[in-house]
This record gives C-alpha cells, structure tokens and sequence, in this order.
C-alpha cells in the first residue's frame, strides 16, 4: 500500500474511546488528567474532556440543559469501592450485583461514562429517572450522533453482565456510536464485530453524509501500519490485546 507509516507503539492498548471495562476487563490506567468538569453548573462531576463538550452540544441542540441532570460521571477507584460497599449494606447483594460494578470494572473510572437524570427534587444516585419519551426521549434518539450509546440496554444483560441501565451513557466516538445504534450491538459485541476487519483484510467503509469516507480496521498489537497520505487518523484501543484504527478520508 502506498502511503505512510503510523506508529501505534506509543498509543496504550489500555487507552481510548473505545476501551472495553467490564468484568472480565478491568480498567488498566488512571484517567482522570484527561477529565473536566462535565459543565459550570455541576462543577463536581467529571468527564472526559472530550465527552463533556459533546454532551454539552447535545444538550444545547434539544434544549435539554437545565432539564437533564448529570448525576455521577468520573470516578477514582476509592470512590467506586466505597459505592459498592455502601450500595452492598443498604441494597443487599443481589441488588447490587445487578447495577454497581466492582471497583476496577467501572466504566466511570474511564472518564468516558456519565449517569443521567431527568430533574427532580429528589434524584436515585444509583438508578436515576431517565424515561424513554420526552426530552429523555429525545437525548436518546439523537444520542449517537454526539457520540454516545446507551451502554446496558434491554435484552443484552447476559453479554455486559449488568443490568438494563437507561440512565448509563457510554462516549465511543462517532461514527463508533452510529454503527453500534444502527446494528443493535453493545460494545463487547462490536469489538468482537471488528474483529472481522484486520489490518491485513477487508476494512469497514463508510460513506458519511458530511464527514466523507470513513474506514475503520482493527490492528491487533502490530507495531505499525500503512495508512493513505491523506487519510487523518485516530486510535484507540479496547483494553483487551489491540488497537482500532479510524481513518477519515474527503474520498474512498
């Protein structure tokens, strides 16, 4: 292939939009240099920097600030322990196997994930009011463009381990969150979807209606890869044992 060389050594397995926290997964780094307060308001909620602004464009294009809540975004793994423990003591077991993961298999300790609420006087920290009609309705149908995917949905319990969430919001990316909300998949089923698309085989393409080209690939744990002259790159990889390439292009 003619063009240029991208160097993935520097860019952590561990590291990315796309990082795959679970059970099975547990978080590798610390993220929090990489988070900002999700807005002037709730000043003590986190959120990756990146995630935070395009919650914040979403919000604004529905009218939806003010009216959606943040309710809990980042959090340290001393933070996610004590919520498990005291979540354990009020809740019991079962309950809290069901909606608070253990520390280390948070996606909150990403930065990437943000709880939503509708506002109330009175808000669950743990399950928090989030309703699939109204302005709830209507950050869930425009969700994906900004990015964002609902990261439990209904029916994929026995794949993430947890329980439907529709207060729980995962950042992936665009045009990640697009094709995961177009085919239906939770994020362990896409990065295994990905996988069918290595480095040395066919790519995902994409034709965008704004953006262009997309092409997307998975890299595995190569060193290095050959990319086009004109392509703009991002990478990210998925906490398991590789990386996924984006590649954006004016032209296939």
């Amino acid at each position: 292939m003619d063009g240029k060389e991208l160097i993935l050594t520097g860019q952590s397995i561990h590291r990315g939009n796309l990082i795959l926290v679970n059970g099975q997964h547990p978080i590798q780094e610390e993220m929090r240099s990489d988070c900002v307060p999700v807005n002037e308001r709730e000043t003590q909620i986190l959120l990756h920097i990146r995630a935070a602004a395009c919650l914040a464009g979403l919000l604004a294009e529905i009218g939806g600030t003010g009216k959606i809540v943040s309710v809990s975004g980042y959090r340290t793994r001393e933070e996610q322990e004590e919520i498990y423990r005291d979540s354990m003591k009020e809740n019991g077991e079962a309950f809290t196997r069901q909606y608070v993961a253990l520390p280390d298999r948070s996606e909150h300790q990403t930065g990437l994930a943000i709880d939503l609420g509708l506002k109330k006087s009175v808000i669950d920290f743990i399950r928090p009011s989030f309703p699939r009609i109204g302005i709830c309705g209507t950050f869930r149908k425009k969700a994906a463009r900004y990015g964002f995917i609902e990261r439990y949905p209904k029916g994929k319990e026995a794949v993430t381990g947890i329980a439907e969430e529709p207060w729980h919001f995962r950042y992936v990316g665009y045009p990640h969150s697009v094709i995961m909300a177009e085919r239906g998949l939770c994020l362990e089923e896409y990065e295994t979807f990905l996988e069918r698309y290595p480095y040395g085989g066919e790519h995902l393409i994409l034709e965008m209606p704004e953006e262009g080209c997309v092409e997307i690939f998975y890299a595995g744990a190569r060193r290095s890869v050959i990319i086009p002259k004109d392509a703009v790159a991002e990478i990210s990889g998925d906490n398991r044992s590789g990386r996924i390439v984006t590649l954006w292009r004016k032209n296939v």
